[in-house]
């Protein structure tokens, strides 16, 4: 039986890193600034060093599920049986969801868009659309996607992907955060007060 959940899910991932290639290509043609490709933060050079393989992983484990047929690396037995079967869309289904609200959110940041923080820019604090109830959207919705990948392909390699990936992401919203306080003051400090970090309803601090 072919495995159309991970199909969808495989070209979602892909269309999802395309996108963030065009948006690098977008800043860079408008500024002749890369987007924040090469950190300027030695945090964020670390961070890197790990992000930039487990990008990789990303985009190839999906795909090594479809064509393998033997652990760890293919989709395991359970996960073709009802009912994870039917969990298995419909985390497909919210991965594409993601993708398509994230690109929402790329036209709105548009050249203002970057990949790490810059000490020499001033970047735009942006308070509408969905960044009026969450600060880091793109952010919560590539922990979605990564989720929907565990689901979709839970083996084990994945999911210990989707923990790293989850960790860095806390830990760069939370660096960004000191960043942006120390850029816009009292303007940010009203920010976070009214809004959640990944989720609206819940209310985090920046320390």
């Amino acid at each position: 039986m072919r495995n159309w959940p991970g199909v969808l899910l495989v070209a979602t991932i892909w269309a999802y890193w395309i996108g963030v290639g065009m948006m690098i290509v977008r800043v860079h043609r408008k500024t002749r600034k890369l987007g924040g490709l090469v950190p300027e933060q030695r945090l964020e050079r670390a961070m890197w060093l790990v992000w930039v393989p487990l990008v990789a992983a990303w985009l190839t484990l999906p795909y090594l599920a479809l064509v393998r047929s033997h652990a760890p690396l293919a989709l395991p037995a359970f996960a073709q049986l009802a009912p994870y079967a039917g969990l298995r869309w419909i985390a497909a289904g919210c991965a594409l969801g993601s993708l398509l609200l994230t690109s929402l959110c790329w036209s709105r940041m548009g050249t203002g868009w970057r990949m790490g923080v810059s000490s020499t820019g001033r970047e735009q604090l942006i308070t509408d659309g969905m960044f009026r109830y969450v600060r880091h959207p793109i952010y919560a919705l590539s922990m979605l996607l990564m989720t929907c990948t565990a689901i979709v392909l839970p083996t084990v390699p994945v999911m210990v992907m989707a923990a790293v990936h989850l960790a860095l992401l806390h830990l760069k919203a939370r660096n960004e955060e000191r960043h942006l306080l120390g850029l816009h003051g009292e303007a940010y400090r009203s920010y976070l007060a009214r809004t959640g970090r990944f989720f609206p309803w819940l209310r985090t601090s920046h320390d």
